[in-house]
Protein backbone atom coordinates (compact mmCIF):
# COMPACT_ATOMS: atom_id res chain seq x y z
CA UNK A 1 0.00 0.00 0.00
CA UNK A 2 1.26 3.13 -0.89
CA UNK A 3 1.41 5.92 1.46
CA UNK A 4 0.37 9.96 1.02
CA UNK A 5 2.44 11.94 2.38
CA UNK A 6 0.67 15.20 3.19
CA UNK A 7 2.93 16.96 5.56
CA UNK A 8 6.33 16.26 5.00
CA UNK A 9 7.79 18.07 7.91
CA UNK A 10 6.16 15.35 10.00
CA UNK A 11 5.68 12.58 7.96
CA UNK A 12 1.73 12.91 8.37
CA UNK A 13 -0.25 11.02 5.79
CA UNK A 14 -3.86 11.10 4.08
CA UNK A 15 -4.70 8.43 6.32
CA UNK A 16 -3.43 9.92 9.32
CA UNK A 17 -5.62 13.21 8.67
CA UNK A 18 -8.80 11.35 7.63
CA UNK A 19 -8.05 9.00 10.69
CA UNK A 20 -8.14 11.71 12.99
CA UNK A 21 -11.65 13.33 11.26
CA UNK A 22 -13.10 10.42 12.11
CA UNK A 23 -12.22 10.10 15.43
CA UNK A 24 -14.32 14.10 15.68
CA UNK A 25 -11.07 16.41 14.95
CA UNK A 26 -13.18 17.22 12.57
CA UNK A 27 -11.63 21.30 11.80
CA UNK A 28 -8.77 22.80 11.12
CA UNK A 29 -7.36 23.74 14.59
CA UNK A 30 -7.61 20.67 16.32
CA UNK A 31 -6.62 18.54 13.29
CA UNK A 32 -3.32 20.78 13.45
CA UNK A 33 -3.37 19.76 17.32
CA UNK A 34 -3.57 16.27 17.20
CA UNK A 35 -2.12 15.50 13.61
CA UNK A 36 0.95 18.30 13.89
CA UNK A 37 -0.31 18.84 10.35
CA UNK A 38 1.07 23.01 9.48
CA UNK A 39 3.36 22.77 12.23
CA UNK A 40 6.58 22.02 10.62
CA UNK A 41 9.10 24.11 9.33
CA UNK A 42 7.51 24.91 6.11
CA UNK A 43 4.63 26.48 8.63
CA UNK A 44 1.81 24.72 6.06
CA UNK A 45 2.92 26.44 3.14
CA UNK A 46 2.44 22.57 1.44
CA UNK A 47 0.28 20.82 3.65
CA UNK A 48 -2.65 22.87 4.24
CA UNK A 49 -4.35 23.35 1.38
CA UNK A 50 -4.06 19.26 1.04
CA UNK A 51 -5.25 19.16 4.16
CA UNK A 52 -8.46 21.61 3.48
CA UNK A 53 -9.21 19.62 0.44
CA UNK A 54 -9.51 16.22 2.85
CA UNK A 55 -11.37 18.02 5.44
CA UNK A 56 -13.95 19.68 2.98
CA UNK A 57 -13.80 16.19 1.62
CA UNK A 58 -14.61 14.07 4.48
CA UNK A 59 -17.35 16.69 6.19
CA UNK A 60 -18.58 18.02 3.10
CA UNK A 61 -18.13 21.77 5.83
CA UNK A 62 -16.66 24.99 3.33
CA UNK A 63 -13.28 25.56 4.92
CA UNK A 64 -12.62 29.20 4.32
CA UNK A 65 -10.60 29.99 7.09
CA UNK A 66 -6.94 28.77 8.13
CA UNK A 67 -4.99 28.32 10.79
CA UNK A 68 -2.44 30.82 12.69
CA UNK A 69 0.66 30.89 10.64
CA UNK A 70 3.16 32.12 12.42
CA UNK A 71 6.95 33.12 11.57
CA UNK A 72 9.73 30.50 10.99
CA UNK A 73 12.48 30.80 14.13
CA UNK A 74 15.87 30.15 12.96
CA UNK A 75 17.74 27.74 15.12
CA UNK A 76 20.78 28.95 16.94
CA UNK A 77 23.27 26.31 18.41
CA UNK A 78 23.52 26.29 22.20
CA UNK A 79 27.13 27.63 22.07
CA UNK A 80 26.00 30.84 20.76
CA UNK A 81 24.00 31.43 24.20
CA UNK A 82 27.00 31.04 26.12
CA UNK A 83 29.24 34.04 27.38
CA UNK A 84 32.06 34.30 28.32
CA UNK A 85 33.11 35.37 31.81
CA UNK A 86 35.86 38.13 32.50
CA UNK A 87 39.07 36.30 32.65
Amino acid sequence: MVKKIVCRCHDVTESDIKAAIKSGYDDLETLKRITGVTTGHCQGKTCLSITMGILREITGKSVEYTTRIRAPIDPITLGSLVTKKDE
